[in-house]
């Protein structure tokens, strides 16, 4: 992948994210298809790039490519967000059997990894090898 260089920064930002759902419903075999629309509906709004994802039956993996003006946390609010308000309004008579109480979808919490296109031990010896 090549850098982006905009606004006084050259950068490379990549993030993989995994989201559950609440409970651990295993919802995404019958609406997965739409989240993951969602998703990059979503991140071409804001800029982003959706590198990959995929999903199982209860989570989804997002491998987001990003600017530096963002955090990762504003990126995973927003797409659970908005992920959640979409998917009820296409699957509400659905996800009102699995949430009786609530219009959820998404646990609490979430995973994320920064990535890149070198290993730590490569960047570890080229700060060494800085200044000598």
């Amino acid at each position: 992948m090549k850098y982006i260089s905009e606004n006084h920064s050259k950068h490379l930002l990549m993030c993989h994210l995994i989201f559950v759902c609440k409970y651990r419903k295993k919802l995404l075999s019958k609406v997965g298809h739409d989240i993951k629309t969602e998703i990059e509906y979503i991140a071409n709004h804001y800029g982003w790039q959706i590198i990959e994802q995929e999903i199982d039956q209860d989570h989804i993996h997002v491998l987001i490519r990003y600017s530096p003006k963002w955090s990762i946390l504003e990126i995973v609010r927003l797409l659970k967000q908005f992920t959640t308000y979409r998917i009820w309004q296409k699957h509400s008579e659905y996800l009102s059997r699995h949430f009786w109480k609530e219009r959820t979808f998404w646990s609490d919490g979430y995973f994320s990894c920064s990535i890149g296109n070198v290993s730590k031990e490569i960047i570890q010896k080229y700060i060494q090898t800085q200044g000598s």
